[in-house]
């Protein structure tokens, strides 16, 4: 599955910014989704498996618990892909910045 076929899904995506957050128990992590999603936790089960199988995530068994953490070398290809398209937000955002900057220069003022 391509990285951005695993990334377009709403659920999978919060999954990564739970995870990305530190390690977490598959158990919390269906608490937070079935919550917010109202999905089953088989179904959680089976975005944890997309993104375990997709290298988006890795588990390790703790007891009867499985523990999953991200896994940033697919975070990396896509950082990678993205390098192209940046000089279309970059200057944005460096203006940005110095308007940030001249705003607070003229508050102190």
């Amino acid at each position: 599955m391509h990285a951005f076929d695993v990334l377009g899904d709403p659920v999978r995506r919060r999954i990564l910014e739970l995870l990305a957050d530190g390690e977490q128990s598959s158990g919390a992590i269906a608490t937070v989704i079935q919550a917010e999603f109202g999905i089953s936790q088989p179904g959680v089960s089976q975005h944890l498996r997309v993104l375990r199988e997709s290298g988006f995530a890795t588990v390790r068994a703790e007891g009867t618990r499985r523990l999953y953490a991200v896994d940033s070398a697919p975070l990396r290809e896509i950082d990678q892909w993205l390098e192209r398209f940046r000089r279309f937000w970059s200057q944005h955002l460096d203006a940005l910045a110095t308007e940030l900057a001249r705003g607070k220069r003229e508050r102190r003022t």
